[in-house]
């Protein structure tokens, strides 16, 4: 059974916070987005006129509904994609992979990093929301159907799971790219496919309910795992620092699972010395 280390899990959770910290591009990200994909929800539940119809105030609560949980599904992939090759490029990357660090723990330290800010933002902007229409949307209705069951259980299921999505499709496109900008493009537009399924609650075309809610979240977590799995098989530790997959004299690739193997001095014989 995998053992995962919790202290090396947090010291590379810290460890990506300090990187993203110096990005301007990530944090500029973390504080925009999140602000833009506020302004139409709020905008939605103030148009709602007092007399409303109920069908009226449904649609304008699923389309609010929508457009915040496109946070958590593109902020988190925007962060992943810049995981591996943004490091690679400010060259912080090697000095991590030749550590006996496993590669499992450094992925799910990065996920934590990238995790944790975008479902707090998330939930952050969905209570800012909430707060909004009881104070100022003119239908009292709205703020009641904000915070119906379903809606506020998948809100809490859905964040995590989304973001979840998002960073892991973030990392391996990140593995794979050499270029950060059209890393970070892949991976938002990679992250969008699972919110199929929400628009499809939000528009009433899916009836919203506590079990299709668990359902939808049942199926998400399933997918998150899976992906976390062919991620971890595919972060080839080797290859991202020498740029090729490593070979074994009998020609076949790879070390085993999690291993971090020694990588051949070039340029000298008897061990790295020159004869003049």
């Amino acid at each position: 059974m995998m053992h995962l280390n919790g202290g090396r899990l947090v010291a590379i959770a810290r460890k990506e916070v300090r990187e993203y910290r110096r990005s301007r591009f990530i944090i500029g990200t973390m504080v925009v987005l999140p602000l833009i994909f506020m302004l139409d929800p709020m905008i939605t539940i103030f148009a709602v006129g007092p007399t409303a119809r109920a069908a009226l105030v449904a649609r304008a609560v699923g389309s609010t509904f929508l457009l915040l949980l496109v946070v958590p599904a593109v902020v988190p992939a925007t962060i992943a994609a810049y995981s591996v090759v943004g490091e690679r490029e400010q060259g912080t990357l090697e000095p991590l992979l030749t550590t006996p660090v496993r590669r499992e723990e450094i992925l799910l330290g990065k996920a934590l990093a990238s995790i944790v800010p975008s479902v707090g933002i998330a939930y952050a902007l969905f209570a800012v929301v909430v707060v909004c229409a009881h104070l100022f949307a003119s239908n009292p209705t709205v703020a009641s159907t904000l915070t119906e069951g379903p809606h506020i259980l998948a809100e809490a299921l859905f964040a995590p799971l989304l973001a979840a999505w998002s960073i892991w499709v973030g990392t391996a496109i990140s593995a794979r790219s050499s270029d950060v900008r059209v890393a970070q493009q892949l991976g938002s537009l990679a992250s969008l496919p699972p919110l199929g399924v929400t628009a499809l609650v939000s528009f009433q075309i899916l009836a919203p309910s506590v079990a299709l809610a668990v359902e939808f979240g049942l199926g998400l977590l399933a997918l998150d795992v899976a992906l976390w799995l062919v991620v971890s098989a595919m972060f080839d530790r080797e290859r991202l620092i020498t740029g090729a997959r490593a070979q074994r004299a009998d020609g076949t690739g790879g070390g085993p699972h999690g291993e971090v193997r020694r990588i051949r001095r070039t340029g000298g014989d008897d061990g790295g010395r020159s004869d003049t």
